[in-house]
């Protein structure tokens, strides 16, 4: 994982609608970048739920929040309108922003070794440095574990 204090690594990508997202996008505000394995699983849909159930809370304390999975844009908007998603996700087919985030790699299931995304959410603060890195998410608790 990427540590507290360092300068979060440039990103850009398209989100669910095929617009482009940049990092810099968010300068002058905190961002939660959360990363989750797919859309529509148990985990990352509770998970995905609790910051929508939560979302007004960050919007009043000065945050945007971000998705980003390896899922299609077509997924993400079928993921955004089965359960009223009010932020975006970024459609990180190739993978760039996830290994640019330390969110891809290897990950034990069922007891075998295989590649994927790692579970992470990361802090951003308005001058674009990590202020808080979470592995160990809480999927329906994550919102708790942010504020």
């Amino acid at each position: 994982m990427l540590q507290k204090g360092t300068k979060a690594p440039y990103f850009e990508g398209h989100d669910e609608n095929g617009n482009l997202v940049r990092l810099s996008d968010f300068a002058g505000k905190k961002l939660v970048l959360y990363f989750y394995p797919k859309d529509s699983t148990p985990g990352c849909t509770a998970e995905a739920c609790d910051l929508r159930d939560n979302y007004q809370r960050f919007l009043a304390l000065g945050y945007q929040v971000l998705g980003v999975s390896r899922d299609s844009a077509a997924s993400h908007q079928r993921f955004i309108a089965k359960y009223s998603l009010p932020f975006h996700l970024i459609a990180d087919t190739e993978l760039t922003i996830l290994k640019a985030y330390e969110a891809w790699g290897e990950k034990k299931m069922y007891g075998k070794v295989t590649e994927g995304t790692l579970r992470t959410t990361y802090v951003i603060d308005e001058n674009g440095i990590i202020i808080d890195a979470i592995g160990k998410v809480d999927t329906k608790n994550h919102t708790a574990q942010i504020l």
